[in-house]
């Protein structure tokens, strides 16, 4: 092959390459400016804000009540301050404290028991 006319087909995808380009850009900024973002109004930062204290009470409520988790199962939620009162006097008898432990987890692992079946509508 002629030195001359890979240098014509390495321009010539060049020039191509760099006008994708100039279109690509050119493409973006038409669509940005066509496409409209709503500005976050009042309305819409007062109904993000109510939600955020709400997710916010629910956990507080979460980490300060007990409350049950799967009542099947007798998995509950403990207050941090109940948990860390009963580790400390599981820690008192260590092997007591593994043989619960060993226990619960079982328990909590075991599959829930099948609830009775929903009757049909058509019986």
């Amino acid at each position: 092959m002629n030195p001359e006319s890979d240098n014509k087909i390495v321009w010539h995808f060049g020039v191509i390459f760099v006008f994708a380009c100039l279109l690509f850009v050119a493409l973006a900024v038409v669509v940005k400016l066509s496409v409209s973002v709503p500005a976050v109004n009042a309305d819409r930062a007062a109904l993000r804000a109510k939600a955020l204290a709400d997710l916010r009470a629910a956990e507080a409520t979460a980490l300060t009540t007990p409350g049950w988790i799967d009542q099947d199962r007798n998995i509950v939620r403990l207050p941090i301050e109940n948990a860390l009162q009963l580790a400390a006097q599981a820690a008192r008898n260590p092997s007591a404290a593994r043989a619960d432990l060993m226990a619960r987890a079982e328990k909590s692992a075991a599959p829930a028991p099948k609830s009775a079946p929903k009757p049909s509508a058509f019986e």
